[in-house]
């Protein structure tokens, strides 16, 4: 070390503490002890020297002095306090913007507070006054961190000739020993250090020394806390590969599956300090249960098609095993007439881990009775089948089920008796499920099934959903759907109703009234076996809690397949308002039919106004 260089001391891996660079020439005196509020003080004067905009607004930013007019504090003692702790807040600021040579003086009513002790705090403070010389920028000199996990290299940012920002150095040591961790060594740790500042030069130099410890193994899972769900259960959910090397994404995988049964409150997995024989590493299990039952209310009302209410009661751990049971019941359609009331009831038992980590079981039941504008059905349906979790944002089912409905359309009043197969995927990569600003989600549905009288068919589904947002914090978003379904096999006199498709409405194209658009048959109209959709909003926040959206959908369908038979199209427009209440937007959308169906001659009576809980898509 020549005369230049100071020794910025040591540290673990655990935090990167800034207190280590404090042998550097500063002006400054540290404290941690904070403030209590009490009213506001605003005589702060806050000076920093240079030109640097954006640095200033980062001190700034950090600044507990600054902080006290919006926290109300006055009182002197609270205020020498905060002053103490602000040469740390803003030196970690420098710090983490490369600057090593600053100069910090904070003065309360002429003098230096860290020279004013504990037992002399003035009965009264005037002003404060903090100036900031913040110096140059100090540049990596030597960047070493060694050794490596194989395959892998340091961050680009922490390199000879890069910014010497102290978080390039925290972040290299993490990443070194993520590296380190994905590789089995789960104790990987800094075995030592030198960090040295030349301030001729304006260098940092880094030299960071690691321990790779052993090759560790998961040892037992170990519950700490009593839970309703039996240690068992638990464990064979969780799925921790007892005897493997360790991983951690096996190990947060495991506490996932957990947290996914919706059987517990809180989930927290921690790392045995010690290893035991052979390297394996116990991993501690603390789980708070949620209380067992929920239930829930939920509404939508259309100016057309009237109010519809949903409910369900729910409970998570039904046998013990974190099982899920849930009952749901909707009404729609609710108008002064009941003309097209339906309604529906239906029960599902969600077993996880059955078959193995990742792969549930459930099994289910449902009842409806439907008042559809081209057809009246009672309907029952029971199945079994099992769910399967291939990653965080792709999963799929799969299951066998049994049908029976009593159909009344313009073709008569018949019956129909269905095996089926239905099988799902979903790939979900939205930034958010709630409010989505990136990412896309897809769906699909494919549904192969043997009618007893009318013979074999398959019925599919496509759902597409796609999110882009811009300007600042995102707060455009433009949203797109796109939905492609068909049904094959039997002819659509012979389908079961439920089977086709029908455009108009919240879920299709808003403006159009509900399954208007459709084909005559036998003096009523029918369903088609082909639906092509697409529904394109611009929704922009105005506020926090405020939002607006302009949107057009538009609907496509084929009587007998995409482009045979007879074909029809139509669309619609609109604007609505979203409010967000934490939980999901409630929705407002006043529509418009744009093109196809029958208009009233009266404008009014062709605006369509839709009121529910959640984006449209």
């Amino acid at each position: 070390m020549n005369e230049h260089d100071a020794n910025l001391g040591d540290r673990d891996h655990m935090g990167l503490s800034l207190s280590l660079f404090r042998l550097l020439p500063f002006a400054v005196a540290l404290s941690t002890a904070l403030a209590a509020p009490a009213k506001a003080f605003e005589n702060i004067d806050f000076n920093v020297r240079g030109d640097d905009g954006a640095l200033e607004e980062k001190l700034r930013n950090a600044s507990l002095l600054l902080a006290t007019g919006e926290n109300d504090v006055t009182d002197p003692r609270d205020l020498v306090a905060t002053s103490l702790a602000e040469y740390e807040r803003l030196l970690d600021t420098l710090y983490a913007d490369g600057r090593y040579g600053a100069v910090i003086r904070i003065r309360i009513d002429g003098r230096e507070a860290a020279s004013i002790q504990s037992f002399a705090v003035p009965d009264r403070v005037g002003r404060i006054t903090v100036d900031v010389r913040p110096g140059r920028r100090f540049h990596f000199g030597r960047a070493e961190i060694a050794p490596l996990a194989p395959g892998t290299r340091q961050i680009d940012a922490f390199r000879t000739g890069e910014p010497a920002y102290s978080t390039a150095v925290q972040d290299a040591v993490d990443t070194a020993i993520d590296d380190w961790r994905s590789a089995g060594r789960a104790k990987a740790a800094v075995r030592d250090q030198d960090l040295t500042a030349n301030h001729a030069n304006r260098l940092l130099n880094a030299r960071i020394w690691l321990d790779p410890g052993p090759l560790v193994r998961f040892g037992k899972l170990r519950q700490t806390k009593r839970s309703y769900v039996r240690a068992e259960a638990i464990r064979r959910i969780a799925g921790l590969p007892t005897g493997e090397v360790f991983s951690p994404e096996e190990l947060e995988a495991a506490a996932e599956r957990l947290r996914r049964t919706g059987a517990f409150a809180s989930v927290v997995m921690r790392e045995a300090e010690t290893l035991g024989p052979n390297n394996e590493m116990d991993v501690a299990l603390t789980v708070a249960d949620m209380k067992p039952r929920r239930y829930g209310f939920g509404a939508e009302i259309s100016s057309l098609d009237g109010l519809g209410l949903t409910a369900f009661w729910l409970h998570r751990n039904l046998f013990g095993g974190a099982e899920r049971f849930r009952i749901d019941g909707a009404v729609a359609g609710i108008t002064p007439s009941l003309a097209n009331l339906d309604v529906e009831i239906d029960a599902r038992l969600d077993i996880p881990a059955a078959f193995g980590t990742d792969t549930d079981a459930f099994v289910m039941a449902e009842a409806q009775m439907l008042r559809e504008p081209a057809y009246t059905a009672w309907a029952g349906e029971a199945g079994a089948g099992v769910h399967r979790y291939f990653s965080d944002t792709l999963e799929g089912e799969i299951g066998l089920g049994y049908s029976f409905s009593r159909v009344t359309d313009s073709q008569g009043t018949r019956n129909f008796n269905l095996v089926k197969v239905p099988a799902m995927i979903t790939w979900d990569r939205r930034d958010d499920p709630l409010r989505p600003t990136r990412g896309f989600f897809l769906r699909a549905d494919v549904e192969p099934f043997y009618e007893f009288a009318n013979g074999p068919g398959v019925w599919g589904m496509l759902d597409a959903r796609v999110y882009r947002g811009f300007g600042e914090d995102d707060r455009f978003v433009i949203a797109a759907r796109g939905q492609v379904g068909t049904v094959v096999g039997p002819t659509p006199a012979q389908t079961q109703p439920d089977y086709l498709f029908y455009s108009g409405g919240g879920g299709t194209v808003r403006g159009q009234p509900y399954q208007s658009l459709n084909f005559p048959s036998g003096g009523g109209v029918i369903g088609g076996q082909a639906f092509i959709g697409g529904q394109f909003e611009l929704r922009y926040k105005a506020t926090d809690t405020i939002g607006v959206v302009g949107f057009f959908d538009v609907g496509y369908l084929g009587s007998t397949g995409f482009f045979g038979g007879t074909t029809a199209l139509h669309s619609g427009a609109g604007i609505g308002l979203r409010y967000d209440t934490g939980l999901g937007p409630i929705r407002l959308d006043v529509a418009y039919p744009v093109t196809g169906g029958s208009p009233s001659p009266n404008p009014l009576r062709n605006v369509q106004l839709y009121i529910g809980i959640g984006h449209s898509f």
